[in-house]
């Protein structure tokens, strides 16, 4: 090898050194990297090999909540945090498969985590307001959780509502991402507001 190679310090730019585009992009092919991992593991795993897909999904899924979290600092870090740690907490109860009374309580979190989402989205100046309203009826599908008779009667268009809806926010996120000149605008505001 030769010495000039061999001198030059090994670098590697950390994710959090990305571009917010970036950062988008990663979040919307994690996302359906997790969803397909998800479905894949119920539709043809059993036993063990169901519960470690699920946990991978899962992993994905935290990652997205984070990743989106930092995207959406800028907008309103505190509802940010909020839908990072709904979706967090979500994703723990459906790892332990909790479902008190018949609620799928990690949907409902979902649910939550999607209308904060959505809001945080139609407020910002960095993505189409259009994809906050879907986030946003994702949310209020997940919502229908809540109540088993409600499910009952609504499904399967509220599991389709919620699952298009989100799928098709995320579908954005991988193929545009953001608009990096306006969320850099935002986070400049951001951090100004807090110096």
């Amino acid at each position: 090898m030769s010495e000039a190679f061999m001198s030059e310090p090994l670098t590697t730019k950390p994710i959090a050194d990305a571009s917010p585009r970036f950062k988008a992009r990663i979040a919307g092919a994690l996302y359906l990297l997790s969803v397909v991992t998800a479905a894949c593991a119920e539709l043809f795993l059993h036993g063990r090999w169901n519960v470690a897909g699920g946990l991978i999904a899962n992993a994905g899924m935290a990652a997205v909540a984070l990743i989106l979290y930092v995207i959406f600092k800028p907008v309103n870090s505190s509802l940010s945090m909020l839908a990072a740690l709904f979706s967090l907490v979500g994703l723990t109860f459906e790892a332990v498969r909790w479902n008190p009374r018949g609620v799928d309580v990690a949907i409902v979190f979902a649910g939550f985590y999607c209308l904060l989402i959505g809001y945080l989205i139609f407020k910002s100046t960095f993505l189409p307001r259009i994809l906050g309203g879907l986030m946003v009826l994702g949310g209020l599908g997940w919502l229908t959780y809540l109540s088993n008779p409600l499910v009952a009667y609504l499904s399967p268009y509220n599991l389709a509502c919620a699952l298009v809806a989100e799928a098709s926010v995320f579908l954005w996120f991988l193929a545009m991402g953001l608009n990096a000149p306006k969320w850099q605008e935002k986070a400049t505001t951001w951090r100004m507001s807090r110096a």
